[in-house]
Order: structure tokens, then C-alpha cells, then sequence
């Protein structure tokens, strides 16, 4: 009877590891795909915070702010936050300095409330391992502040 069964172990073994690493290489990939999203999201906040200690309309900030989105200081120096991530993807708005499609003053029942946006548009996410996850490009992603 043993002999009959002589490799079935292995076969049995080859069959499941096709799901179980596509499943690890999946898990792995939306995890990056997280991270990236996570850091961008974090990057355009602290951004909008910056830009809301300006006077509106200051282009000097509304560099400083696109510098801090894309690298994570007002100098621009060093490596993007994400693989890919330009200053041309990063947009600043507020009061004086407008950006189509973005509101940056809100009627209250007090007055009016100036906005400042930041936000990135368009940035192609690169999945190392298109078989599982291809190649996509985030929506915007855009903080509004006071």
C-alpha cells in the first residue's frame, strides 16, 4: 500500500502552496498599498497644518507646504515619502491662491471661515507584484484646515 502512495505528499504540498503564496503575496501588497496611502495622508496634514500658520496667499509657504507633502520638509531635500511622488502632484490652496474645484472660504452662522487645502492628486502606486495585485493610481487625497 506504501508503495503506491510514494510522492503523493509532495504533489499534495505543490497543489496548496500555489493559494497559500498568492495569498501571502496578496496580504503583503495591499499592506504596502496601506502604508504608501497611510504616509501620503499623513504627509498632506501635516502640510495643511504648516500652511495654516501663513498669511493666505504667501507663495513662499505654498512652496514650504509642497515640499513638506512630497518630502517631509520645507527644504525639499532628501528621498520623496513615497516611490514616485513629485511636487507637481501636490497642490496647495486657500483664500488668495485657489484651486479649481476646491472650496477654501465656508459661510457660517457667524461669519465666514477661510480654508486652506493641501492635497495630491494622481500618484501611481507601482505594486511590486502585479500578478496580484496590479498597477493603480490612488484617488486625491486632500486635507482641509481652518
Amino acid at each position: 500500500m506504501r508503495k503506491h502512495m510514494t510522492g503523493a505528499i509532495a504533489v499534495e504540498l505543490g497543489i496548496l502552496m500555489i493559494p497559500l503564496v498568492t495569498l501571502a503575496f496578496g496580504i503583503t501588497e495591499y499592506g504596502r498599498a496601506i502604508y504608501s496611502y497611510n504616509t501620503l495622508a499623513k504627509s498632506v496634514r501635516d502640510a495643511a497644518r504648516y500652511l495654516t500658520s501663513h498669511t493666505p496667499g504667501d507663495p513662499q509657504a505654498h512652496a514650504d507646504a509642497q515640499c513638506m507633502a512630497a518630502f517631509g520638509n520645507a527644504d525639499c531635500t532628501g528621498t520623496p515619502l513615497a516611490p514616485g511622488l513629485t511636487q507637481a502632484m501636490v497642490q496647495t490652496c486657500d483664500a488668495v491662491l485657489t484651486c479649481p474645484g476646491v472650496t477654501t472660504s465656508v459661510t457660517t452662522g457667524t461669519g465666514t471661515i477661510n480654508l486652506v487645502a493641501v492635497r495630491i492628486v494622481g500618484y501611481p502606486y507601482d505594486s511590486v507584484v502585479e500578478w496580484v495585485m496590479p498597477d493603480m493610481t490612488f484617488n486625491n487625497i486632500a486635507v482641509y484646515m481652518r
